[in-house]
């Protein structure tokens, strides 16, 4: 998964963060690549772009949020058709 963060891409964490005033769900960017992308820069910041928090984090303490859908060849085995 690691390999497919970037810069800039927008994540959501899926951990609460106490020590941070940080908490599961909170929308973040992806502002550094650190440590050959075994770890990542995140900032936060609020709805006037003012960042209020910037923090390293790891790649299973959040998830990357998408806005268009990954397209999924037709020929996949995953997609079996359901019987009718």
């Amino acid at each position: 998964m690691a390999n497919s963060i970037k810069l800039l891409d927008v994540i959501a964490l899926l951990v609460d963060l106490p020590e941070y005033n940080l908490w599961r769900g909170q929308v973040g960017t992806v502002v550094e690549i650190l440590a050959g992308g075994r770890a990542f820069e995140i900032e936060f910041s609020d709805r006037h772009g003012r960042t209020y928090e910037s923090i390293g984090l790891r790649p299973e303490q959040f998830v990357v949020l998408r806005y268009e859908p990954t397209f999924v060849s037709l020929r996949s085995p995953s997609l079996v058709p359901l019987a009718v």
